[in-house]
């Protein structure tokens, strides 16, 4: 048994008010598993980490990324800076697109040697569960062998996977998006759940990906093979996708600019959380703030994520993501800390092992160089991490 005492716990567990703070706290796990959370002084004998008076949280999730991809979009960068729309960049060719090309072109090996700098940036902040999307295939095949790519990641931290064939549509299907939607509801959804390579099935509801109905063939084809569904849904418009998400029992809706009071209605009612992503908000300029007033009327559970892409949000740090939701969408300190913890684990399906430091739940710990938990918001480009463990080690 390993036991880390003299530490301040911020425990977000949900079972207790606010960050769930524990003074002259201590952590206890046997292998991967916490036994004990609670006062030092109570805690049960075991090889002692003397914390020293730091701060400690559950280990931080990313909830929301396209980490594995190959080649990146800084030309795209340059366009948008010059005045280009991310829509006219995606309709003339660019966007998801030529992400798909480079993708495509790469193999399994190269995607995973791509990825893992990435992985890296996260994990050296206390990162120890990524949710990893595909999409960036768009063919039966690739998305196979990104999903694989992914899942490979996993000696470094938990990898969770999320089929998004439904993230756009590929060249060869131009003009003709229905009978894509059959290739991924007849035959990439099998395909993955199948192989076990798939944790929850995705799509991008928008004007320049699917509608709702064709959103909705993929969710009906998710639910006949078991798999949950998440949404990206009202980012550049609103589509009733969080709505339609709702509907089915959604772990997640995504993005949320232009979500409208029945989506939070509907949101609430389902326990669907909803994921914020600043970085996909800073990076393309945008200028329409997620209802969070309304969310958290609602009590519509707020993560926060990286939404990590090559395209629009090329961010590889959760704490400068939790910084830019504070300063932009005026998120709480707690409301933040809680959105890459607790709620970034219910996004994913996962509160019952990862999200809170609570007995029974895996050993993700963050261990923090700081006097208080808003400087792990507060600061920008500064990484206080004193230590990190994973499932006990």
């Amino acid at each position: 048994m390993r036991v880390w005492r003299n530490a301040r716990l911020a425990t977000l567990s949900p079972r207790l008010p606010g960050l769930g703070v524990i003074e002259d706290g201590a952590v206890a796990a046997e292998g991967e598993r916490i036994v004990y959370v609670g006062p030092s002084a109570d805690a049960p004998a075991g090889e002692a980490i003397d914390c020293e008076g730091r701060w400690i949280t559950p280990g931080l999730i990313d909830c929301h990324t396209h980490l594995v991809h190959a080649g990146d979009r800084a030309h795209e960068f340059e366009l948008r800076l010059e005045g280009a729309t991310y829509e006219e960049i995606a309709r003339a060719g660019g966007g998801i697109a030529s992400t798909v090309k480079a993708t495509r072109e790469a193999s399994e090996a190269e995607l995973v040697a791509s990825a893992r700098p990435r992985l890296e940036a996260l994990v050296s902040e206390g990162v120890t569960t990524v949710e990893v999307k595909s999409g960036y295939g768009l063919s039966t095949v690739d998305e196979v062998k990104l999903l694989r790519a992914a899942r490979a990641l996993g000696d470094r931290a938990s990898i969770v996977t999320t089929f998004l064939g439904a993230h756009a549509l590929p060249p060869e299907y131009a003009g003709n998006p229905d009978a894509y939607i059959d290739l991924v509801c007849e035959e990439m959804i099998p395909a993955v759940a199948e192989a076990g390579l798939a944790d929850a099935v995705d799509a991008f509801c928008e004007g320049i990906g699917f509608t709702p109905a064709q959103t909705e063939r993929v969710f009906q084809a998710a639910r006949v093979r078991g798999l949950p569904v998440k949404l990206h849904a009202e980012q550049l418009s609103n589509l009733n996708g969080a709505a339609l998400a709702a509907q089915y029992g959604a772990l997640s809706a995504d993005h949320l600019e232009h979500l409208d009071a029945a989506g939070v209605a509907a949101m609430s009612r389902a326990g669907t959380t909803a994921v914020l992503l600043p970085g996909a908000f800073y990076f393309l300029r945008d200028e329409k703030i997620p209802p969070i007033g309304a969310l958290r009327a609602a009590g519509v559970p707020m993560a926060v994520a990286t939404d990590c892409n090559p395209g629009t949000s090329p961010l590889t740090s959760l704490l400068l993501a939790m910084n830019i939701a504070a300063t932009l969408f005026r998120l709480t300190v707690e409301e933040c800390l809680a959105g890459v913890t607790r709620n970034a684990a219910r996004a994913l399906g996962r509160l019952d092992q990862v999200g809170a430091l609570e007995a029974g739940k895996l050993c993700d710990l963050a261990i923090w160089d700081i006097e208080r938990p808003a400087e792990l918001v507060y600061r920008m480009g500064f990484n206080p991490l004193h230590a990190r463990v994973w499932r006990g080690r």
